[in-house]
């Protein structure tokens, strides 16, 4: 984006929610052809307020208040993305998006390759997930899985101011159909950052590592994103005084996946956690670790362990603390990772 002279571009607190409130301000007033459609939107600002000003500014034409109807909200940004528009969809919450899987799945995904690329899908839908803020079931869930295993989305989930805003960014401009997973629990995260001045972050399909390791005997990777990032970082810090040296590597994109980051971490350190709230049959993880253990076999000292959230619908909000992974069971997990002295006094049992 460029700053225009004179104006502050000073890195001052701000949080994810600004981020991205910030980050669909500055695409609207970039290209006419971005609207913002979903149920609060408007008025409202959305229920997190993440839209807030955005049809005062606008107007309701391009920041445009839906009825309560997923699949109807879906199937108008389909509309309007086949004749030019690039549409911001706001899912209110994470499970609220399951009436539109048909669209999504039938349409959304497909009508690029449907054409041969004639026809793009430039769709945002934006998906408040996870949980951490005392939701009840129907706005806690962590859905990432469905949209990786429907080839023909992108999906990515910040988990660091900057990114919030970066990735946006670089969603709404993509003529991809991309679903774009807002960690609700960091939207109050705050990161010095400068809104006139945005700093510019890896694109769609690069993953970072937030904590370098040193790579020696008792290192490890964690392999996270979104919300479970803050996590790993804290585990960590946690692990030092255990002597094990933990990198943490944010995947930020699940679908493009970043092997070559992803895998340059684990052959440094020989062995890998993946950490996610989704639960952990059939969830994230498990493609994960695959992948790693195929391009990384003879570099494991160990399996590839997951800590996920448990294989039950989200739970009542007094008992979602058991449910997310925290940073006991993160080193709990890294404890299971058969350090030589382990499994060496260990072997002949």
């Amino acid at each position: 984006m460029t700053t225009a002279v004179g104006a502050d571009t000073a890195r001052k607190p701000a949080t994810m929610a600004q981020a991205l409130g910030r980050a669909l301000r500055d695409a609207m007033a970039a290209d006419p052809s971005v609207h913002v459609l979903g149920e609060d939107v408007g008025t409202l600002g959305g229920v997190f307020r993440i839209t807030d000003g955005l049809a005062e500014e606008f107007g309701e034409d391009r920041c445009t208040d839906t009825p309560l109807a997923e699949a109807g909200i879906l199937g108008t940004a389909v509309g309007m993305a086949m004749y030019g528009l690039r549409p911001v969809v706001e899912m209110q919450f994470d499970a609220f998006a399951y009436p539109s899987f048909e669209q999504l799945i039938s349409h959304v995904s497909r009508m690029r390759n449907r054409t041969r690329g004639a026809m793009p899908m430039p769709i945002t839908v934006r998906v408040p997930y996870g949980g951490g803020i005392g939701g009840v079931e129907h706005h806690s869930d962590s859905s990432e899985i469905y949209y990786m295993a429907t080839p023909g989305l992108h999906v990515v989930a910040p988990a660091t101011v900057a990114d919030a805003y970066g990735l946006l960014r670089a969603a709404i401009a993509s003529d991809d159909p991309v679903i774009f997973l807002e960690p609700k629990r960091l939207y109050w995260s705050k990161a010095d950052w400068s809104a006139d001045a945005p700093e510019q972050v890896p694109p769609i399909g690069r993953a970072v590592v937030r904590r370098p390791g040193s790579g020696g005997r008792r290192a490890a990777t964690l392999i996270s994103y979104g919300p479970s990032v803050p996590v790993c970082l804290e585990a960590a810090e946690a692990a030092r005084s255990e002597g094990w040296d933990l990198e943490v590597v944010d995947l930020r994109s699940l679908v493009p996946f970043d092997d070559e980051t992803v895998c340059a971490s684990v052959r440094r350190t020989g062995r890998a956690v993946v950490v996610h709230e989704a639960a952990g049959f059939g969830g994230p993880g498990g493609e994960i670790a695959a992948r790693v253990t195929e391009r990384c076999f003879h570099h494991l000292e160990a399996p590839v362990l997951r800590v996920a959230g448990f294989d039950i619908p989200y739970p009542p909000p007094m008992l979602e603390r058991h449910h997310l992974p925290g940073v006991d069971r993160v080193l709990d997990a890294v404890a299971r990772l058969q350090w030589e002295a382990e499994w060496t006094e260990g072997s002949a049992v």
